[in-house]
Order: C-alpha cells, then sequence, then structure tokens
C-alpha cells in the first residue's frame, strides 16, 4: 500500500490561501473605505443600504459553490495531486507543466477574485463588482492563452472542453453584471 505524501503540500496551500484571503480582504476594505471616502465626505452619514433581495442570497451561495470547484481544481492541479493529475493523459500532463507563470497567476486571480467576489457579495460589499471584473478579465486572458496561442484545444481533444470554457465566461460574465446591478441599486454598500 502506498502512502499519499501530497496531503502537505494541500495543507500548505490551504493554509497559505486563508493567510492570504485574511491579508487580501484586509486590503479590499482599506481600498473600499478609500474609495467611500472620495464619494462621501467624512463627516457626513452615508445612506443605509437597500434591503437584500432573496435572489442576493441564492445566487451568492451557487456562485461560492461554482468557485469553490474552480478552487479545487487550481490546488490539485498546482499541487500536483496524484489521484487528481492521474485522470490526465501525459500530452495533458506535458501541457500543463508548460503553461507560463504569467498564465498561472492570470488563472490564480480568475479562480480566487470569483471565490472572494462570492464572498463580497454576500457580505454585501461594492467592491465585489470591481473583484468579479478582475476574475473577468483573468479568466479571458487565461482562456485566450489555452485556446488561441497554445495549443490547448489539440492537446484536450474533446469538444466538451470549449464549451466548458464558454461557461465559464458567461458565468463569471454573468455574476460581474449581477453584482453591478445590485451596487447600483443600493443593495451592495
Amino acid at each position: 500500500m502506498s502512502v499519499d505524501h501530497s496531503w502537505p503540500w494541500f495543507v500548505m496551500g490551504l493554509v497559505a490561501f486563508i493567510v492570504g484571503t485574511c491579508a487580501g480582504w484586509r486590503i479590499l476594505l482599506k481600498v473600499e473605505r478609500r474609495l467611500d471616502g472620495e464619494r462621501v465626505s467624512r463627516g457626513a452619514r452615508t445612506p443605509r443600504p437597500a434591503p437584500a433581495p432573496w435572489h442576493l442570497w441564492v445566487i451568492g451561495v451557487i456562485a461560492l459553490l461554482w468557485s469553490a470547484m474552480g478552487a479545487t481544481d487550481y490546488v490539485m492541479t498546482q499541487t500536483r495531486n496524484e489521484a487528481y493529475m492521474s485522470e490526465f493523459s501525459p500530452k495533458q500532463l506535458a501541457f500543463f507543466d508548460g503553461i507560463p507563470a504569467w498564465v498561472i497567476a492570470a488563472w490564480a486571480i480568475g479562480v480566487w477574485g470569483g471565490v472572494i467576489g462570492a464572498l463580497l457579495l454576500l457580505f454585501r460589499r461594492p467592491i465585489a463588482v470591481w473583484v468579479f471584473l478582475a476574475s473577468l478579465l483573468a479568466i479571458v486572458v487565461t482562456t485566450f492563452h489555452n485556446y488561441h496561442l497554445s495549443n490547448g484545444m489539440e492537446v484536450m481533444g474533446d469538444a466538451f472542453s470549449p464549451g466548458f470554457a464558454a461557461a465559464i465566461f458567461l458565468v463569471a460574465l454573468g455574476l460581474f453584471l449581477y453584482a453591478r446591478a445590485m451596487h447600483r441599486q443600493g443593495v451592495l454598500a
């Protein structure tokens, strides 16, 4: 019986994610306060946010679950989880190993931006709009690389992959547009 030695990497990745999320959360709140300070003078009372519609919670939870799937894929791929990576062909593994650092960075922004954006949406923070936009743009960069600048379509070798990439783009676009609409209605404040 072989022992799976990849779990320490997963734990370290999870700890790094939690620490990074906490640090990122503090930075996002500082940026948000500065943006709010530009719109509202310090002495004025800020208006109360509009009540959250029921669909905000449904969409926020679904967005968090969807993004968690992407985060799991990212963590398993980046930590080279043996059980997860065994599902890929040698040609696909070589493709993953050849992805440039800037694409991996864009992939991380896309994935973790979705997770953080969903949390910010659930906490009704207006900066969720910008985080979802950053995630969307990062997804566009990653997809452009995988299907236009490299041979990702040839390597994946199925019709499902481009369709799934399109679904990821449409969900990211929908989340950005939804967060923007909620912000304009005064729900995110």
